[in-house]
């Protein structure tokens, strides 16, 4: 089964319930636009455009970004690449991190350091509003329980602004998304979840009854890529990559989940887009399903 480049909707949209916001489920992740370790500027800025520009044509209508990737580099070059933007690019970043001068990842998780950051995002990205924000929690290694009741509420107040259209949440526990539905209408959950790392299957059939988008970080098990015999040989039997294969897994986990895999090289980017057209036969499906308790 030999797939090819075909448009990132190509697996369908989803439509966020009650807002005017549809996405191609395949969209992409300006992360890795960034230097090595997602610090200092790309080797090649041109290159890293001309990504940012295969992207849209490609159809992806969905990029997620943020002002700590870089940190200031990936807004930076999505204004350079793509303002003025098309009136369907839906563009979201995350706040609640910032970046030491050594590289090291740091809380900026106070209400004014969180409307600081959305300030900062706007003016970078040239825009007078955020499509989406997304609350990124960093209070450990995974999601650890906290409130959030201060950050939701300053966001809710600068959504009220006009600054902010949409907010969601990510490496959030399900007691921090219920703290913030009960602020506000949470559009959308990114949370670390793949074909081998699945603590949030439960979570992800509970937001797609309520229509919440679930959007997984790390597809594709992030610095450190899936290792699985059994997803090798199930993508060689298909003719097609492993990570295509693990992409498309996902895409059929469940209709609310929306891609955002990374890269910075505009050939593999073609290649993610490609895995929104794959089918998954149902025996491969079903050891695929299996692969997390081996």
């Amino acid at each position: 089964m030999r797939i090819t480049t075909t448009p990132a909707d190509a697996a369908g949209r989803f439509s966020f319930p009650g807002t005017a916001l549809e996405v191609a489920r395949m969209g992409y992740g300006a992360m890795q636009l960034a230097g090595p370790h997602v610090f200092g500027p790309p080797k090649d800025e041109e290159a890293a455009k001309d990504v940012l520009r295969t992207a849209l044509a490609l159809g992806v209508d969905h990029i997620d970004t943020s002002d700590f990737y870089g940190p200031y580099v990936t807004n930076r070059l999505i204004r350079e690449a793509l303002h003025p933007y098309p009136d369907d690019l839906v563009l979201v970043t995350k706040v609640g991190a910032r970046r030491g001068d050594d590289g090291s990842w740091l809380p900026a998780f106070s209400p004014d350091e969180l409307e600081a950051a959305v300030m900062d995002n706007l003016q970078r990205l040239a825009l007078e509003a955020v499509d989406i924000v997304n609350l990124r929690m960093i209070f450990g290694m995974g999601p650890t329980e906290g409130s959030i009741a201060a950050q939701i509420t300053r966001l809710a107040e600068l959504q009220q602004r006009g600054l902010v259209k949409h907010i969601g949440v990510s490496n959030a526990t399900p007691a921090q998304i219920a703290e913030a539905r009960a602020t506000c209408d949470v559009v959308c959950v990114q949370n670390h979840y793949n074909l081998v790392h699945r603590e949030d299957d439960e979570l992800i059939d509970a937001l797609a009854a309520d229509g919440i988008a679930y959007v997984p970080y790390f597809p594709l098990g992030g610095f450190s890529p899936i290792q699985s015999r059994g997803l090798t040989e199930a993508a060689r039997a298909l003719e097609v990559s492993p990570q295509q294969l693990a992409l498309a897994w996902l895409l059929q986990r469940s209709p609310n989940i929306l891609l955002i895999p990374g890269t910075a090289s505009a050939a593999h980017l073609r290649e993610n887009v490609a895995a929104a057209s794959l089918e998954i036969p149902e025996d491969v499906l079903a050891r695929l399903n299996a692969l997390h308790r081996q």
